[in-house]
């Protein structure tokens, strides 16, 4: 198939060109600068545009098979137009109806877990709003993806939830100070795995008109995750130090708001719900080889 990618010079992005690639199908790029251009592959075609600005993608999708759409943020900031709305909301409204406009019929698209209408967070809300504007779309052929957090080699700094913990918490603090009771659960999954279930949904028809949750096969307290991610540096666990939420709460949510620490109210509040799922029907569905979230597979930290 000839692809229109959206996102792909970010993390999971950069994998699944890769896989597009090496599954035989070509790539129309979406850049929003002429400097992340591509050149030297006959297969990759890149053309500039902006996700925020609708003209801007004008026929850029005309003669493509599928829209693959993967741009999102994790951080707000506002001073410089970088919101959920505008990035997850306005700007999947915008690809979307463009793709319609060229008569595209096949959408894949990058959600995240937890996201729904009443989410504890903007994050979570806003990318609920872009999966419905996918759903109601008109297309013959979507697929929603929603990962929980996504561990791999970033790269050229990419940002990937173990190398920003081992940067600005497990590296630096000889006691890691842990919310809570540190027991809330997250569901690893390897960004090979996102990758190629992307790939595969562009020609599986069991992931017509589906939104699956992905995530890896095995649950980890948020305390066995700062253990397993040292171990993955090559270091020992550190000790940790539990901080009542009561406590810690207001200071994230003044602090965190203008940047002061290295996790927003939002973030802070979508770690104490945990990041978990039922990730049978995804498993079930795709050809995946599992890599397990363990220290020999985090050789990258």
């Amino acid at each position: 198939m000839h692809v229109f990618l959206t996102g792909g010079t970010g993390f999971v992005g950069s994998y699944i060109l890769r896989e597009l690639l090496a599954s035989q199908h070509t790539v129309r790029l979406l850049v929003r600068r002429s400097e992340d251009r591509m050149p030297g592959n006959g297969r990759i075609e890149t053309v500039k545009g902006d996700v925020t600005d609708r003209t801007s993608l004008a026929g850029l999708m005309r003669g493509c098979d599928a829209v693959m759409h993967l741009v999102g943020i994790i951080e707000e900031k506002p001073s410089a137009g970088i919101t959920f709305q505008t990035l997850h909301v306005d700007a999947t409204r915008n690809v979307v109806d463009q793709a319609r406009a060229d008569g595209i019929d096949r959408f894949i698209h990058m959600s995240a877990n937890g996201a729904r209408a009443n989410g504890v967070s903007g994050y979570q809300t806003s990318k609920w709003a872009a999966e419905e504007y996918v759903r109601s779309a008109g297309f013959g052929a979507w697929t929603v993806f929603r990962p929980s957090v996504v561990f791999g080699d970033p790269g050229d700094d990419h940002p990937e939830f173990t190398s920003q913990l081992a940067n600005s918490l497990v590296r630096p603090f000889p006691v890691l100070p842990v919310f809570g009771d540190g027991l809330y659960e997250m569901q690893p999954v390897s960004v090979e795995e996102v990758a190629s279930a992307f790939v595969q949904a562009l020609t599986n028809d069991r992931a017509r008109r589906k939104t699956y949750c992905v995530a890896g096969q095995e649950r980890f307290p948020y305390v066995r995750i700062l253990d397993i991610i040292a171990r993955g540096m090559g270091i020992a666990p550190k000790p940790q130090l539990k901080q009542p939420v009561w406590l810690v709460r207001p200071i994230v949510q003044t602090a965190g708001r203008l940047g002061l620490l290295p996790i927003t109210p939002d973030q802070f509040e979508m770690l104490l719900e945990g990041n978990t799922c039922d990730s049978t029907d995804f498993y079930r569905d795709f050809d995946l080889k599992p890599i397990r979230f363990a220290p020999e597979n985090l050789g990258y930290l």
